[in-house]
């Protein structure tokens, strides 16, 4: 076919469309112009494929673009030699680059998502709102200093569980019980980014028992407390001590509460005329509220605690407006020369569940709720609603008048705190015939 028919002059005057041979043609609009090249496919479908726009300004700019659009007709006539058509190998080209650069920018994106991220976006989302203000920190904290810089600041799609559980061990045989809760947060972690596909698996599930193949079982420390026989004689001691700290490890210990519970204890939440001291949900280790019966001498302590704060019961020596500091008790623990025989919280809990059981014989159901510990049996906690106020509240009286030098009395009335005894069993003198 003829090629080359215009010249640079046509193609700079030109008004309307004008062939150049070959089926390049210069495509001549009110706002512009083109060159189109014209072809047939293999398939015997006629089409047209776009070589730029025509620059016309000058006689030497019309030359030069038409010698480009010949090039251009030239490039695109060679995939047709081959049987292909350039339309639809400009399309595939488009379709690569764009695949190319989506997967450019996935990967760029998921270089950003790294554990540290999805973890602390976690921890904001879901942690924050449901936990105490301490728990929250602690929560994040176990994981920024426990888990290696080049782990927490890898991709969490990369990260798999030979890894992991190197970590997590390393942890787990020097501290077992934060080993323990780390593994748990990152299976929480992972489970939340598959959730949300930005990994596939858990690996924090899976090195589960491998955890516990690498490190042992689970083991599990009491807390120092002090025999129960020896409190009395100790709160003799503790009153005699000035000091907010010391007042609140006495309501601690008439209240059987845990150290966050009473240096956060808010005058909103004490109402006296009910002898209650109520806490929120929010501000218990089990998410349930929880209602404490004040015996005579917590309600004391109280009444010698008005006016200091509008806000906390045990304020911050420095700032009323600030709660009691956590490491307060144990402070006053340790002026007192025991802080080596019992924590806080093994005074204010696991001394009282002792004479609870042992000198009360309280009921278990009555010890736990006391404690307000979680039903463990989710059928058993749907059914029972009963939260043993009044037992409870007996309880706690008969645990204050104890530590008062009280004897426990021995009378057992109906609905009392404690485990009913059993039914003497009677000798059968002789075999009874079955009915007929």
């Amino acid at each position: 076919m003829p090629r080359h028919l215009l010249s640079a002059r046509q193609v700079q005057t030109a008004c309307a469309d004008l062939a150049d041979g070959d089926g390049l043609i210069l495509r001549v609009k009110p706002n512009g112009a083109s060159w189109t090249l014209r072809y047939t496919s293999s398939s015997g479908r006629r089409r047209e494929f776009g070589l730029g726009k025509a620059i016309r300004d000058s006689l030497e700019a019309a030359g030069a673009s038409l010698k480009r659009a010949r090039q251009r007709a030239e490039e695109a006539r060679t995939p047709l030699d081959r049987g292909l058509d350039p339309v639809d190998e400009k399309h595939a080209k488009r379709r690569k680059a764009h695949e190319v650069e989506t997967q450019r920018r996935a990967e760029a994106k998921r270089e950003r998502i790294t554990l540290a991220r999805v973890a602390r976006a976690y921890h904001e989302r879901v942690v924050e709102p449901r936990r105490t203000p301490t728990h929250a920190r602690e929560w994040i904290g176990s994981l920024e200093r426990h888990v290696p810089a080049e782990l927490w600041h890898k991709p969490i799609d990369r990260i798999e569980a030979p890894e992991l559980l190197d970590a997590v061990a390393k942890v787990t045989v020097k501290y077992p019980e934060t080993g323990r809760r780390v593994r748990q947060r990152l299976e929480l972690v992972f489970a939340d980014a598959e959730f949300h596909k930005l990994c596939t698996g858990n690996p924090g599930r899976a090195i589960r028992e491998k955890v516990r193949e690498q490190c042992g079982g689970r083991r599990t420390e009491s807390y120092r407390c002090l025999r129960y026989r020896d409190v009395p004689a100790f709160v003799a001691r503790l009153r005699k001590v000035d000091g907010m700290s010391a007042r609140a490890l006495e309501f601690g210990l008439l209240t059987a509460a845990r150290t966050a519970e009473i240096v956060r204890a808010r005058w909103s939440e004490i109402d006296l005329a009910s002898k209650t001291w109520t806490l929120a949900a929010g501000r218990m280790k089990a998410r349930e509220a929880h209602t404490v019966p004040l015996s005579d001498s917590a309600l004391q302590i109280l009444e010698a605690q008005r006016g200091i704060s509008v806000v906390y019961v045990f304020p911050s020596v420095r700032n009323a407006g600030a709660p009691l500091s956590n490491m307060a008790m144990l402070e006053c623990l340790r002026r007192l020369g025991v802080a080596d025989r019992t924590t806080a919280h093994g005074l204010c809990r696991a001394t009282f569940a002792t004479w609870a059981y042992e000198a009360a014989g309280a009921r278990e159901e009555v010890v736990e709720a006391c404690l307000a510990h979680k039903e463990a049996d989710r059928v058993k906690a749907a059914y029972d609603r009963s939260q043993h106020h009044a037992a409870r509240r007996r309880l706690l009286q008969a645990w204050a008048d104890f530590l008062n030098g009280k004897a426990l009395t021995s009378n057992v009335i109906e609905g009392d705190f404690r485990a009913p005894r059993e039914p003497a069993q009677l000798p059968v003198p002789y075999p009874v015939a079955p009915a007929r």
